[in-house]
């Protein structure tokens, strides 16, 4: 999962043509970023053999967690800017039923999967976890790539992380309750403290110090892609006497899981009368998740084998987002 970038600002076409970027530096995020995404998920299979191999010098760096995703987030709250909050007001429904898709689909799913598969309880709550994160912005870039509707992408993505300190414990409690004991009032600290407050810092830098983050946004993907992959490491090394006998029903469940995402976002947005610009940008909002901080609440509040799932899921979200947004942007808009 990329989570410290997202896609570059577009300008309005209508046309079935790539969003254009409107300078010249943002054309050359966009480059970054594409060349980001493809090199991420061997970066985050690197991080995973490392933690798996070498456990020992990965354990110990646990408690660091909190602060990588800290780190990710302070970034994110960088890339953000007053245009994304603004396309909130001029396209309500879509935002909302972005909102509603991804907080129910991928939860739903997520229970589905742990129960139809009959997961032991740690992975199951892991599963669970991962579905009731907040988007992962990874997916404006997929967005981006697959030519879909990167305004509202963007949108949805920071709504989503904005409301998460209350909606996610809630949804995890709800569903997870029956497998484990979920502590959901320290959650709600816990994402406060690794997700809200540092996004709302990356804002006030962004409003602050404009010119000197501007010459850093190249380099957020790439900060994005070394600190999540070093969070993998450190997870699978939490659960690396395990992984040999669950690895092949936890990959199972999280293919499903993401693809049931994909497809059942863009029919959201189908169902919901969007254009199919809309309908791809959903498609990514709704299947891609901040597996990042699934990870670290997993870490905090129950085994290291519940984090396995969101281990698994930052590296397969980004390669199946990768396939599926190439797939895309090599057919044309059905409604342009």
């Amino acid at each position: 999962m990329l989570e410290a970038t997202k896609s570059p600002k577009t300008t309005e076409s209508g046309t079935d043509h790539a969003p254009v970027p409107t300078n010249a530096a943002l054309a050359a995020e966009a480059k970054i970023a594409r060349l980001a995404v493809t090199i991420f998920p061997a970066l985050v299979v690197l991080a995973g053999v490392a933690g798996f191999l070498v456990p020992a010098t990965f354990q110990p760096l646990g408690p660091s967690v909190p602060y990588l995703l800290g780190i990710i987030m302070f970034c994110m709250g960088l890339t953000l800017t007053p245009p994304d909050f603004a396309s909130v007001v001029k396209r309500p429904w879509a935002v909302v039923l972005g909102i509603v898709a991804h907080y129910v689909i991928m939860p739903g799913a997520g229970w589905l999967i742990a129960v139809g598969l009959q997961l032991p309880p740690e992975l199951a709550v892991g599963l669970i976890l991962v579905g009731c994160a907040p988007s992962g912005t990874a997916s404006n870039v997929m967005a981006f790539l697959a030519k879909g509707d990167v305004a509202l992408s963007v949108a949805v993505a920071s709504v989503s992380t904005l409301i998460a300190p209350v909606v996610t414990p809630l949804l995890v409690l709800f569903l997870a309750g029956s497998f484990l004991e979920i502590d959901a009032g320290s959650m709600v600290l816990d994402i406060v403290k690794t997700v809200l407050l540092p996004v709302i810092a990356g804002l006030l830098a962004r409003l602050f110090f404009k010119n000197l983050i501007a010459k850093l946004l190249p380099a957020l993907p790439w900060a994005s892609a070394v600190v999540i992959s070093f969070i993998v490491a450190i997870v699978v090394a939490g659960s690396a006497s395990k992984i040999v006998a669950a690895g092949g029903i936890v990959f199972l469940a999280v293919v499903l899981h993401n693809g049931f995402g994909l497809g059942l976002g863009y029919l959201a947005g189908k169902l919901g009368r969007l254009d199919d610009k809309a309908r791809r940008a959903l498609a990514f909002e709704v299947g891609m998740q901040n597996s990042g901080l699934a990870a670290t609440l997993a870490t905090a509040h129950f085994t290291p084998l519940a984090a396995l799932p969101s281990a698994v899921f930052s590296l397969w979200h980004n390669i199946s987002g990768a396939i599926v947004a190439a797939w895309l942007a090599r057919r044309p808009l059905r409604d342009a």
